[in-house]
């Protein structure tokens, strides 16, 4: 049944998203990445199954293209600006290629 999802979050990251600077902590797998940066409130699905609002700015990956990331990692986007990842939250979708969404906070 997954395999029905696959290939989905690419095609959005591809329509709705741009390049964006993925900076690891250990800063040596600095990459690339298309994917989705807001700064608007989004609405994702908490672990209770219950809708939580996100009122920080978001970063949504594919989980296939940056499996690694974690809090502390940093993001660059278009105009120079940084930020850091605070929190993750899995989407729930069983596809491999699921998005993370990434809670962001600017760093000065």
């Amino acid at each position: 049944m997954t395999s029905l999802f696959n290939g989905l979050t690419g095609l959005l990251s591809g329509v709705f998203g741009a390049q964006v600077r993925y900076e690891p902590q250990n800063s040596i797998d600095a990459r690339d990445i298309q994917s989705i940066f807001r700064e608007q409130p989004i609405e994702v699905q908490g672990a209770d199954g219950q809708n939580v609002l996100i009122d920080a700015p978001t970063w949504r990956v594919e989980r296939n293209l940056a499996p690694e990331v974690r809090r502390g990692d940093h993001i660059r986007i278009g105009d120079g600006r940084r930020f850091k990842v605070t929190t993750t939250h899995n989407s729930g979708s069983p596809s491999i290629d699921a998005f993370v969404i990434c809670e962001l906070q600017e760093v000065s």
